[in-house]
């Protein structure tokens, strides 16, 4: 295929040439970990029960290992010591979430933890005092299980229930956060946990992710327009969410190929980030008109996708002060071949388009056979987003390499850093507003349905002692000096 030998070509040139590439002075490195991932202490004190807790104790099989986050890396414990290695690695970013059960125990704003603000608060001022900037996401996938029970991000409520939960974290760390993230990853949260059926089993994945798609960018804007309006003025900080994009490329040169390719990328990408980002608002036509007329076959009476209101476009277009991108890999698109089932494939809701999505064989991965590595693809995507919504400035929140076992020798995953910031600097030099990345994670974490099997740490950790003993990896030191010298 054509592309092919482009990327071959674009590999043999790109690793000749970009040796003594180095980054402007403005430009800003971080690492980042979140709540459930790292935190532990699931019933210490007087924290509620999250989605994620009921989820691994009561079907573990769901998890690769069996594992849950009861204690992870203990940092509700050893804060100082995460603290201390995103110093040691010179960070200007500490990217991180907060539990909203560890708040909030009931979930509602008339019940806030002590203990949990003062957590937060010590983690907030430690971070500060060694100069390091905090980029704080509200929420990232764990909630109350309380909503959850009550459909979650498919409940209309859950908007404003969330909306309150982001006024009390604002109000209580805004005077010295300036970043802020609403909500990680939509895409992951509604068209792979709920379309999959993994948080709630009884789930039916032809509806709940659309429904959970608006909710959750309502859940977004409302929480946007409290800070605006509520706390800028004082604080003067950015709100955005973070959104996963994945860089989409045609299966062959055909001209059928090619739309479909544009059409997925818009139900991929489009759905949730045209609403916030575009001129216009709203879902894009594509979607619309392809939701609507396969709900049509399928005997709906309506369409599965929930419409906006005027109202509603209004309320969520423009609600954002920078773009919030996590990046880890591509994908070929083809048409659904006759008999061949999509429905169960990673991102289900593509079978509304007919659509199949494929890694190149000749691309590599790490321990997660899911994320295939082509690194141009990051910066295909941030051209994409230039493209589609003009200059809106991009700070890279999440772009990681996992391995598996245990090993400090990690040279692959410096390859992958390494790469991937060579075309941060590549797309730079092509005008794309990108102020900063942030690599996942700064430690081995609990990785969700993978458990503690994949690593993508700077640090590993060391599940096997209470210490949880933090040891920086090979790539922990390439970090470093990308870092302290601003180049490759």
């Amino acid at each position: 295929m054509l592309w092919l030998t482009a990327l071959i070509l674009w590999t043999s040139v790109s690793h000749s040439c970009g040796s003594d590439l180095q980054f402007p002075s403005w430009f800003k490195f971080g690492a980042a970990t979140a709540a459930f991932q790292v935190e532990g202490a699931w019933n210490v004190s007087d924290k509620g029960e999250s989605n994620w807790d009921r989820l691994t104790h009561r079907y573990p099989e769901k998890i690769a290992d069996g594992s849950n986050g009861n204690d992870a890396c203990n940092s509700y414990y050893l804060w100082e010591r995460d603290i201390e290695i995103a110093a040691e690695l010179g960070l200007q970013f500490y990217r991180f979430s907060i539990s909203w059960p560890r708040l909030l125990p009931t979930g509602f704003a008339n019940n806030i933890s002590e203990d949990g603000k003062n957590y937060y608060n010590n983690l907030i001022d430690g971070l500060l005092e060694m100069g390091i900037q905090p980029v704080i996401s509200i929420h990232h996938y764990d909630m109350p299980q309380m909503f959850q029970d009550l459909g979650g991000w498919t409940n209309p409520k859950i908007a404003d229930w969330y909306a309150e939960y982001a006024r009390v974290v604002y109000s209580l760390y805004g005077d010295r956060v300036k970043y802020w993230i609403t909500i990680n990853e939509p895409t992951l949260t509604c068209d792979w946990y709920y379309g999959q059926a993994i948080l709630t089993p009884e789930r039916e994945y032809y509806v709940g992710p659309y429904l959970c798609n608006k909710n959750l960018l309502l859940g977004h804007a409302k929480a946007y327009h409290i800070y605006d309006q509520e706390f800028r003025n004082k604080y003067n900080g950015k709100v955005s969410i973070a959104n996963h994009l994945m860089w989409l490329m045609p299966y062959s040169n055909s001209t059928e190929d090619q739309e479909l390719t544009e059409a997925t990328m818009q139900f991929l990408n489009g759905r949730y980030t045209q609403p916030v980002f575009s001129k216009e608002g709203g879902w894009p036509a594509v979607v619309e008109q392809a939701v609507a007329k396969v709900s049509k076959e399928q005997g709906y009476s309506e369409s599965r996708l929930p419409p906006f209101t005027q109202e509603e476009i209004e309320l969520i277009r423009g609600t954002y002060d920078y773009l919030a991108l996590n990046h880890y890999t591509s994908r070929l698109v083809r048409k659904r071949r006759p008999f061949e089932d999509v429905v169960q494939s990673l991102f289900s809701y593509v079978a509304d388009l007919d659509a199949v999505l494929e890694m190149d064989p000749s691309w590599p991965f790490g321990y997660s056979e899911l994320m295939s590595i082509y690194p141009r693809g990051l910066r295909e995507i941030m051209l994409w987003v230039k493209q589609q919504y003009g200059d809106v400035e991009i700070l890279i929140t999440e772009n990681g390499y996992s391995t598996g076992g245990s090993s400090l020798e990690d040279d692959a995953r410096i390859s992958f850093v390494r790469d991937h910031l060579e075309q941060v600097i590549l797309s730079i030099e092509e005008g794309v507003n990108v102020t900063g990345y942030i690599y996942w994670a700064l430690m081995d974490n609990f990785e969700w349905t993978s458990g503690y099997n994949s690593k993508f740490g700077l640090y590993e950790v060391d599940f096997s002692v209470p210490e949880r003993t933090r040891t920086p990896r090979k790539s922990a030191e390439y970090y470093a000096q990308v870092i302290k010298k601003r180049s490759l």
